[in-house]
C-alpha cells in the first residue's frame, strides 16, 4: 500500500489473521512521559490468551526494554538496539556486531566532531552493558532513559564486550548534525536517524525489519499475518515486514508515507485505541 489512509473505518480488521504485532517504542507505545500506558497491560492479556505474539522492538537496549516488559510473559521476544540483538526468555536468537576497526574508525571521527564544531554524546552499545566516557549530568541522563545497563569509563576503546552498535546523541538537530557527517560510514556500515537527537551506526543489513522477518520465520508466522507500529526513520524496515503496518500521526513524514494506514498519535494513546479495535474486530466490535 503506497498511500496512508485513515485506520478508523476503511482498514479491514475484520478479516485480518493477526499473530503478531511488533511495536516500536519511543514515540509509539510510550506517552508523552516515556512510559507504558496502564491500559496497554490488558490488551497483552488479551494477545497471550488468543496465540498473537507481541514484539518490543527499539533502539533502546535490552536490560531497559526488559524492565520495562516485567509484567509481560516470559517468552516474550524483544528486537533491541535497533534490530541487531534479536532474544527470546533471555536467550540470544540472533546479533549483528560491528569490527574493531569500524569502532575505532567511529568513536575517533566523533571526537573530532566533538572537538571541532557539534555538542555530542556517544554511546557504545555491547551485548553486557552500554558505555560512556563523557560524564556530565546533561548527557548521562539523557542516556539512562534508554540504558540501564550502564558504565561510565575512561575510554570507549577500552571496553571488552561486542559492540552491537555506536548510539550518537546530538544536543542539536540529528538530521542536519551528526547524521550527515556520519554517512562517510554509510558505504559500508548502516547509519541511520532514530529520532530528533539520536543517530545509530550499526553493520550493514541490520535493522529491526531484518530482525523481525529472523522471528516471523522461526515462529511460522507471515507478513500477512503481522501487524506492525512505528513512528521513526529507523522504522521503516520493520514496518515493510508487516502487510498492516500503522504510522503513528506524529511519524516522520517519510514513515506516514510508506505506512499501511495512519493510527492516533502516541501522546493519544493511538496504539491502545488501534490495537483494542484490532482485537475486537473492527470500531463497532464483533
Amino acid at each position: 500500500m503506497s498511500s496512508p489512509a485513515a485506520f478508523v473505518s476503511p482498514f479491514p480488521f475484520s478479516d485480518l489473521d493477526v499473530r503478531m504485532v511488533v511495536a516500536d517504542m519511543d514515540g509509539t507505545l510510550l506517552d508523552g512521559s516515556g512510559q507504558i500506558p496502564d491500559a496497554f497491560w490488558p490488551l497483552l492479556e488479551q494477545m497471550q490468551e488468543r496465540g498473537i505474539v507481541f514484539v518490543p522492538a527499539s533502539g533502546r537496549q535490552y536490560a531497559t526494554l526488559a524492565r520495562l516488559f516485567e509484567r509481560a510473559p516470559a517468552d516474550t521476544p524483544f528486537v533491541a538496539e535497533n534490530g541487531t540483538y534479536l532474544l527470546r526468555e533471555g536467550a540470544e536468537l540472533g546479533s549483528t556486531t560491528l569490527g574493531r576497526a569500524v569502532v575505532v574508525d567511529v568513536i575517533q571521527h566523533l571526537r573530532d566532531l566533538t572537538r571541532a564544531e557539534l555538542d555530542l554524546g556517544v554511546v557504545l552499545c555491547g551485548k553486557r552493558s552500554a558505555y560512556v566516557e563523557r560524564k556530565d549530568e546533561a548527557f548521562v541522563g539523557e542516556v539512562s532513559k534508554y540504558y540501564a545497563a550502564l558504565e561510565i569509563v575512561d575510554d570507549l576503546l577500552v571496553p571488552e564486550d561486542d559492540v552491537l552498535k555506536i548510539a550518537v546523541y546530538d544536543f542539536g538537530d540529528a538530521e542536519t548534525g551528526a547524521g550527515p557527517r556520519l554517512e562517510e560510514f554509510a558505504r559500508t556500515e548502516q547509519v541511520v536517524i532514530s529520532n530528533h537527537h539520536w543517530v545509530d551506526v550499526m553493520a550493514a543489513g541490520a535493522n529491526k525489519g531484518v530482525a523481525v522477518g529472523q522471528l516471523q520465520r522461526s515462529l511460522g508466522i507471515t507478513r500477512d499475518q503481522t501487524v506492525a507500529f512505528g513512528d521513526y526513520l529507523n522504522d521503516l524496515e520493520m514496518l515493510d515486514a508487516a502487510t498492516w503496518s500503522f504510522a503513528m500521526a506524529n511519524a516522520h513524514p517519510e514513515v506516514l508515507a510508506r505506512a499501511a494506514a495512519i493510527a492516533p498519535a502516541n501522546t493519544e494513546q493511538g496504539l491502545i485505541t488501534t490495537l483494542e479495535q484490532l482485537l475486537a474486530g473492527g470500531p463497532g466490535g464483533v
